[in-house]
């Protein structure tokens, strides 16, 4: 598989990442055999993926822990492990043992990205705890700083983080190799500030949602068939969804012209919804690695597949003219699942 330089950084990431945010299982994604997991782990390295991306908070830890297990066995020298650090721990102190304990899940001596999950603001931290202690950006960055410099980090990242924060939390001289953003063809509003910003600096960028949880795929047939709880972004009216937080009033028809544009595409190029979708992903300028979860072989193997065929230009384009709409309504705000105004990014 091809792998993409990390913008400045010695490092390099498989255009492909595994996204491991079901291991373990849980409540949102269900349950998840480790069996499974390894089988799944251990095909992507076969295959050429490089990179397995967890967080402390995908399932309360136990990502983690299934992804230490799973790894066990692989040479650990050509894996790069990924995890992300919740806001709400990065108080120096606290945010030491929270590494060391993802450390321990992992059962790994250094985490090579360590990242943190998002912006260190009121909004994202409360999204985590009802705390009402905030933790200090420059005290965040120099613990981490201190932990790279001890070997228990190799590179530090972020997640979610827009222009003003990054430039913010970069202000400190702790070198900020990555920035992992939601990417995909109904969600490219990083395309209008960030993404230029991050190529700019020499920052990879690591895009997540490229299939939009399931949504940019032939398994729905109308939005109406779309679960309540994978409609819960700006996409959806948050009146007729509950369990959407955004208070909205959302851009569904534009989403569902998308949509339908999208499968109109495939079809004529002889693909599948999904594979035409990671395959723009990965086309795309600035763009490191895209990340695509897999339960089990068979859906792995579809989606390496779907990359190993680069999309012609004309595809391309016509791609970017079908859901240049949805993006130019949506805006550059790229929190898909708060009201613009409690923008989390910046």
């Amino acid at each position: 598989m091809e792998t993409r330089q990390c913008g400045a950084a010695d490092l390099r990431l498989s255009v492909l990442g595994l996204g491991c945010w079901a291991f373990g299982g849980g409540d949102y994604w269900g349950a998840q055999d480790q069996s499974d997991v390894d089988s799944v782990v251990h095909r992507a390295y076969e295959l050429g993926i490089n990179y397995f991306d967890t967080a402390e908070a995908y399932n309360d830890g136990r990502s983690e822990e299934s992804l230490g297990k799973a790894i066990k066995g692989l040479p650990r020298e050509k894996l790069i492990i990924g995890t992300k650090l919740s806001p709400s721990n990065c108080e120096p102190k606290t945010l030491v043992e929270h590494c060391e304990a993802s450390l321990k899940r992992l059962g790994i001596d250094a985490v090579d990205l360590y990242m943190v999950h998002w912006p260190i603001n009121p909004r994202s931290v409360e999204h985590y705890t009802k705390a009402k202690i905030l933790p200090t950006v420059e005290g965040a960055f120099t613990a981490l700083g201190k932990l790279r410099a001890q070997g228990k980090i190799r590179h530090i990242g972020v997640s979610n983080f827009g222009v003003p924060v990054l430039t913010e939390s970069k202000s400190f001289g702790v070198p900020i190799v990555i920035n992992e953003l939601p990417y995909s063809l109904l969600t490219r509003a990083i395309e209008l500030s960030i993404l230029p910003h991050c190529q700019a600096n020499g920052i990879g960028v690591l895009g997540y949602m490229s299939l939009l949880q399931g949504i940019i795929s032939d398994k729905f047939a109308t939005l109406a068939n779309i679960p309540a709880v994978r409609k819960r972004t700006r996409h959806f009216d948050s009146r007729t969804n509950e369990q959407a937080r955004h208070r909205e009033n959302g851009f569904e028809r534009e989403t569902d012209e998308a949509l339908h544009a999208i499968r109109d595409i495939a079809a004529k190029a002889k693909m599948r919804v999904t594979d035409i979708a990671l395959a723009w992903a990965a086309s795309k300028s600035g763009i490191t690695s895209s990340l695509v979860g897999a339960r089990n072989i068979a859906q792995l193997e579809e989606n390496i597949q779907a990359v190993e065929k680069p999309l012609s230009a004309d595809v391309i384009d016509e791609l970017d003219c079908a859901t240049a709409p949805l993006m130019d309504a949506m805006g550059p705000a790229f929190d898909y699942y708060e009201n613009t105004a409690d923008d989390r990014t910046v």
